[in-house]
């Protein structure tokens, strides 16, 4: 058997790495013993040397071409592909950009992805959520490639600091995509961001109104620092937008602390908040399905409640 190496495609955003990438590291150390770690991109120095910096890295393969400066999934599939016989896995966060990067790489390879795992059981056998968390499914896999998205609240963080993995840098191989980026509408927010966040407070449908979630949900988020989040169903009524959607369709999310206010708790919703440390659910409905996983509950009216809530805070 081919020694086990795993290689993890690094989350970021040229400059700097996101949080996923580390519980993606997590992930690809109990898949194998050594990993590495790809960072392909425009202008990725800073990048690169804080993936070399991650506990537990062997090697950090820097690919710096400006073609590379989005990260459309079809070049950057190519960069995968070209490393791809060298390694037993590859793994990436399953993130927007690690879903949509390696199917491709998967189907190129001629492989069953293995998707959105939260356990490793043997370096062939895997865990993973079905049925919006109801089931959990153990897959083993006899591909020659594994083709990973790891589930960050699956696996804790591995440390940012204490390694000193080499940096090799390599030339981009040509990619043959007739795909290019035309532009993108980012959201700008001080708040921390909703998958990395300690706090998050999250509206529902109770709410009302989109006024309503500025008038009660933001204040409350403030006093505690926490970024914001929303149901569904209150997306869908266009409260907020969708990039603030938790759930299986949108963020999966396990901060410290998570406050559900006027959330009822469809499935697809608790699929990806009940793995939160604390949950707290203010709902004047009793019967909510949200009070099943929440530590804490609230049967109250929102529009008292939360003020009072705020004003305790100071």
């Amino acid at each position: 058997m081919a020694a086990l190496v795993s290689l993890v495609i690094a989350e970021h955003d040229n400059q700097s790495l996101k949080v996923a990438t580390l519980n993606a590291v997590a992930a690809a150390l109990q898949c194998a013993p050594e990993v590495d770690i790809l960072v392909a991109g425009s202008s990725t120095d800073g990048a690169a040397a804080a993936a070399a910096q991650i506990a537990g890295v062997r090697k950090v393969i820097q690919i710096d071409t400006p073609a590379l400066a989005d990260q459309l999934a079809e070049p950057l599939a190519a960069q995968i592909l070209n490393l791809a016989s060298s390694y037993s896995h590859i793994l990436a966060p399953a993130t927007a950009n690690g879903k949509n990067v390696l199917p491709r790489v998967a189907a190129k390879l001629d492989v069953a992805q293995l998707s959105d795992i939260i356990k490793v059981v043997s370096p062939d056998t895997f865990e993973r959520p079905i049925y919006a968390g109801n089931a959990i499914a153990t897959v083993q896999s006899i591909d020659p490639i594994k083709v990973i998205t790891v589930r960050t609240t699956g696996f804790d963080p591995v440390a940012a600091i204490g390694g000193s993995a080499a940096i090799e840098k390599q030339t981009a191989v040509e990619s043959t995509s007739s795909s290019s980026f035309v532009g993108r509408e980012l959201t700008k927010s001080d708040r921390p961001e909703l998958t990395a966040a300690k706090i998050i407070v999250s509206g529902g449908r109770g709410l009302g109104s989109g006024e309503k979630y500025q008038e009660l949900i933001a204040p409350l988020a403030d006093k505690l620092g926490a970024a914001l989040g929303a149901s569904r169903a209150a997306v869908d009524a266009g409260y907020v937008p969708n990039d603030y959607q938790v759930g299986q369709t949108g963020k999966i999310v396990a901060p410290q602390l998570y406050i559900a206010v006027g959330i009822s708790g469809a499935i697809q919703h608790l699929a990806g908040m009940k793995d939160s440390k604390v949950i707290v659910a203010i709902n004047k409905d009793p019967e909510a399905p949200i009070f099943s996983v929440a530590d804490y509950g609230l049967v109250a009216d929102l529009n008292t409640a939360v003020p009072e809530l705020i004003k305790a805070l100071g």
